[in-house]
């Protein structure tokens, strides 16, 4: 872990400790595996890579999307507030903004929605892809860093 945390870009920090995770826990399927520290930085993680390969309906229809309600909250837990409101508006499409952990229900739901949603999602989606075309500010939190962050202060929780 120590010759990790002394890599050069925290992006690669976190993405080796993503690969190392996400094996522990055969890619989320088994997240009883990980205590809650790192069960915090497989869902934010899940999140971005989702987003950024897919969108939020990717994100919703993969395994990431048992987890959608719970992103919300390890957003506000690593202080990534900015990025946990998009997350919040873009799980307000579902009933009762609440998303299924069933991937199946989940899926019956995104059929009966993805139409109506799609708008909002993609406006949410393009806030994890840059910075906005009109003023120029980047309208996510960085996440990266804010996950150095959660590392350094729960290091002893990623040395298990």
């Amino acid at each position: 872990m120590e010759k990790i945390l002394e890599m050069d870009r925290e992006d690669m920090i976190v993405m080796e400790i993503d690969s190392y995770l996400n094996e522990k826990s055969k890619y989320g399927e088994e997240m009883e595996k990980l205590n809650s520290s790192q069960r915090v930085l497989v869902i934010v993680e899940n999140l971005e890579r989702e987003i950024n390969n897919g969108g939020f309906h990717q994100f919703y229809w993969n395994s990431s999307g048992d987890y959608a309600n719970e992103t919300v909250d390890v957003l506000i837990k690593i202080g990534a507030k900015k990025t946990a409101e998009i997350v919040k508006s873009a799980n307000s499409e579902f009933p009762n903004g609440q998303v299924p952990k069933e991937r199946d229900k989940r899926g019956e739901i995104l059929d009966m929605i993805t139409e109506r949603a799609s708008d909002n999602w993609n406006t949410l989606n393009f806030k994890f892809y840059g910075p906005n075309e009109q003023t120029g500010e980047i309208e996510i939190d960085d996440i990266p860093s804010l996950l150095i962050e959660f590392i350094n202060a729960n290091k002893s929780d990623f040395q298990k």
